[in-house]
């Protein structure tokens, strides 16, 4: 049992990560809903709380079944590995009515009562306004429960993605996927991934490859699927997210702070993931400036290196530094 997404010789060249905001939003729209998922987001649960009571995402939770098949045109997979949540809203608001329908359609089917539903059947009857509405929900969901703080969840996504692209690098398939979840299993010699699941699916990639993609919302579980034409896609948890909504600083040793001083010290405790310039001023709330002078002394020191994705440059701790920010080497 178990969704089993088979690979050929060509998918095996055709695996790619991503991050995306719009499915972000979802999943942190489902966590409102689950509590099984909001044991490490607690602070940020108390920190939207009053903003999110504004909203009403009974449309979008009717969608997203417990089990089964959620409606995947409002969080698609994305078609590149950094597009903005804009660019994401496009795509949403493009979709095709009938096949709306259809995808709304299946995930009511889902859950018990909600196709006879007063808001299901609203949702059927015109699935282009259903399109229109639910992409509004979606933006204002963005605007509220992600878009504030998503330069840290967006660093902690990135430093995921370095992560596990040097375990590819490093050990091949087998090692990056025996590393992602519990329930994921890579199966070399037939060349398949399986995600397990009570029910039995089987989706040949046929040369499209696979999407992986970190959630910070996610977890506990996985996410898999994405019926044609989307992408083939595995959605997993990221690295990292229990520390996640700590507040900054707060790790920090009292003797590392007399050493390097505590603006010098926070910024070092700061990297347990690598992240960039922007992301670390984000979180420390000090500015860019501040934060890049700060990391050219630590990586002068010897306590950082850097290496350079895409368009930014991310800064992760050398061995020493790791046994300074864990108290190994302070006394």
């Amino acid at each position: 049992m178990g969704l089993h997404h088979r690979f050929g010789h060509e998918d095996l060249l055709r695996c790619r990560f991503a991050l995306s905001p719009a499915w972000e939003t979802q999943e942190a729209v489902r966590t409102l809903s689950r509590p099984d998922r909001q044991g490490y987001h607690l602070p940020w649960l108390r920190r939207i709380r009053a903003a999110a009571d504004g909203l009403d995402l009974r449309p979008l939770w009717l969608l997203m079944p417990r089990r089964g098949h959620s409606t995947d045109f409002i969080g698609p997979p994305p078609s590149g590995p950094g597009g903005s949540f804009e660019e994401e809203l496009a795509v949403i608001r493009a979709a095709d009515p009938d096949g709306a329908r259809e995808d709304m359609r299946r995930a009511l089917a889902c859950t018990p009562g909600a196709l006879d539903s007063d808001l299901g059947r609203r949702l059927l009857a015109d699935p282009a306004r259903s399109v229109r509405e639910l992409a509004d929900l979606m933006e204002r969901a963005w605007s509220v429960l992600v878009e504030p703080h998503w330069p840290r969840l967006r660093a902690l996504l990135e430093a995921d993605i370095l992560f596990h692209t040097r375990r590819l690098a490093a050990g091949g398939l087998e090692s990056l996927f025996d590393g992602l979840h519990p329930d994921l299993s890579w199966d070399a010699a037939s060349l398949t991934l399986t995600i397990e699941r009570p029910s039995h699916h089987d989706r040949v990639l046929g040369g499209q490859g696979l999407l992986l993609m970190p959630s910070a919302f996610v977890w506990p579980g996985i996410a898999g699927g994405f019926d044609p034409p989307w992408q083939p896609t595995v959605v997993y948890p990221a690295r990292g997210i229990g520390a996640l909504w700590t507040p900054a600083g707060a790790d920090t040793p009292t003797a590392l702070a007399r050493l390097l001083g505590r603006a010098r010290a926070d910024v070092l405790c700061a990297l347990d993931e690598p992240a960039s310039t922007t992301a670390l001023a984000h979180r420390l709330g000090l500015a860019p400036s501040t934060v890049s002078a700060h990391l050219g002394v630590l990586h002068a020191a010897g306590l950082l290196i850097s290496a350079r994705r895409g368009h930014q440059v991310l800064y992760e701790r050398t061995p020493l530094a790791i046994a300074l920010t864990t108290g190994d080497a302070v006394g």
